[in-house]
């Protein structure tokens, strides 16, 4: 690697900085897809319950979204490329634990160890990048991060497909082996250390406890509200432990001496507009990514390959606009890019409402495009006015922040959209299934098996029953996803009232005066860097 340093210098440094972030990124938001295609093998290979299953998708998510805002204090704290380093490392060494798992128990305990090495990687990649480049081009860069996660998320299905079928489910983690060397070899050359000045080595262990305590049972509620009921005692137990732990929380926060979320960055308006906007924009988005892949395997017949192929038009979109819209966000700010992407999500989402039993993949794809430029539109703009309404040393736990809200918008989606698909279907096989001799409790069955993409008919039907409740089946799904797909659209035009009424106009907004700092200073050369200079 000697050889090759002269290549670095402090001119193109910033670009060598964002694709080795646009690198490891690649790998991270690759495993939020991947996954989900090979669970079939996973349950024939290892014999896995249904349980196991879904912790093993489950169990990262919960890992990566409460840890996310404590992963970018520590970034602050101790410096972003070392918490990095550790992140990609941990993530890189579980994926090798998952692939060689030899049953569900390692795997499960593997994909949570990923998502804590995710949650420490994914607000690092932004603060490294939001600190590489000045505020006047942060757009564009932050449009190019966002086109490669999208971009992730776009071939994870694909990919996971052709790995399943062809290789072996192992294969799907094996992968990030080379990748995540790769991204550690280039973060030690390319990018420098940075850290918050403004504080010392403290951190707020009290804080971290409360704050991953109340995610953690809030997370684990939504995952499992609509399996274990939103009136259970656990779900309910979940949700008022998690209210105690939150308000703890902040308690501990406005008493500790270094806190580990400054309540001084919700001062600035753009930080808070698009905090909701990330909330928002991902849980319409998931939910509906969700339910339409449900909808296309189960209603339509594709395979899980075929399905992530269909994906690509609003995906692809994203991946080609992304960057363009961060470069309007340098131009005229982010209020109305934002503004003008939710207004074209919410019209994918209308079009979905439109869904009925002779609706076709050709009818349905010009909603695809809609919806991802609209998403193209409103994450880039939405991540850099958050990143240029702090300072740069608050870019970590800013970062931690923005991130945490998109996963939990995601979750929150997916349980809130599921609870109103369920209530729908419910509703529509009562109107459909009245006087065919089945009880209340089947029904409910039939309902919440559609919330999974099954619809099996209870056992010791004849076949005039069995017959009448798969076309009721049929129905009501399509029925319930018009529906739930309305409750979306509301939600998303609620988001461009948001953009409009908080996010500013201007370029840049200016940072409050409790956080205005300039950023700070290198800790420590990046290897190869005198070489460079010299």
């Amino acid at each position: 690697m000697t050889r090759y340093r002269h290549l670095i210098t402090d001119q193109n440094r910033k670009w060598w900085t964002l694709g080795a972030m646009c690198f490891a990124l690649f790998m991270l938001m690759l495993d939020n897809t991947v996954v989900n295609v090979a669970l079939p093998s996973i349950e024939r290979d290892l014999g896995a319950s249904l349980s196991s299953l879904e912790w093993t998708v489950n169990g990262y998510t919960l890992a990566f979204a409460v840890l996310l805002a404590t992963g970018g204090r520590l970034g602050d704290i101790f410096g972003r490329r070392l918490t990095f380093l550790i992140g990609v490392t941990l993530f890189t060494l579980s994926s090798a634990t998952a692939g060689l798992a030899p049953d569900t128990t390692a795997l499960v305990a593997s994909r949570v160890i990923q998502g804590v090495g995710g949650a420490l990687m994914m607000p690092a990649t932004l603060s490294i990048v939001t600190n590489a480049f000045p505020p006047a081009e942060r757009g564009r860069a932050i449009g190019t991060w966002a086109g490669v996660s999208a971009l992730a998320l776009a071939i994870g299905p694909v990919l996971g497909g052709f790995l399943t079928e062809d290789v072996s489910w192992r294969a799907i983690f094996f992968i990030n082996l080379p990748v995540g060397v790769g991204a550690v070899v280039a973060a030690l050359f390319v990018v420098r250390e940075s850290r918050d000045e403004t504080v010392g080595r403290e951190v707020d262990y009290l804080g971290v406890a409360t704050l991953t305590g109340g995610l953690t049972a809030l997370v684990l509620a939504l995952i499992e509200g609509n399996s274990w009921g939103w009136g259970s005692t656990a779900i309910v137990a979940l949700l008022a432990g998690s209210a105690v732990l939150l308000v703890a929380f902040v308690l501990v926060e406005l008493r500790v001496k270094a806190p580990m979320v400054e309540f001084r960055l919700f001062a600035s308006r753009n930080f808070v507009g698009s905090n909701m906007i990330a909330l928002i924009v991902t849980f319409a988005m998931m939910a509906q990514f969700f339910f339409l892949a449900l909808y296309m395997q189960n209603m339509l017949g594709y395979s899980p390959l075929q399905a992530g192929i269909r994906f690509l038009p609003a995906t692809l979109m994203i991946v080609a606009i992304a960057p363009l819209a961060g470069r309007l966000t340098d131009r005229i700010g982010a209020r109305l890019p934002i503004a003008v992407g939710l207004t074209l999500v919410t019209a994918a989402m209308v079009w979905l409402t439109q869904i009925d039993a002779a609706t076709t993949y050709g009818t349905l794809w010009p909603s695809f495009v809609l919806m991802g430029i609209g998403m193209a539109l409103v994450m880039s703009p939405m991540s850099t006015a958050a990143m240029n309404a702090v300072a740069d040393a608050k870019a970590g736990i800013a970062s931690g922040v923005l991130s945490m809200n998109r996963m939990i918008g995601g979750t929150l989606g997916v349980a809130v959209i599921g609870a109103v698909f369920a209530g729908a279907a419910r509703s529509k096989l009562d109107q459909l299934l009245a006087g065919s001799g089945l009880t209340a409790a089947q029904r409910s069955d039939i309902a919440h098996g559609l919330g999974g993409g099954q619809a099996t008919a209870p056992a010791g039907l004849d076949h005039s029953q069995a017959a009448q409740v798969s076309s009721a089946a049929h129905d009501a799904f399509i029925s319930a996803f018009a529906s739930s797909m309305k409750v979306a659209t509301g939600v998303t035009a609620a988001g461009v009232v948001v953009a409009l009424a908080i996010i500013r106009s201007g370029r840049h907004e200016a940072q409050p005066e409790t956080a205005r700092a300039s950023a700070a200073p290198a800790l420590e050369p990046a290897a190869g860097e005198h070489a460079a200079t010299t």
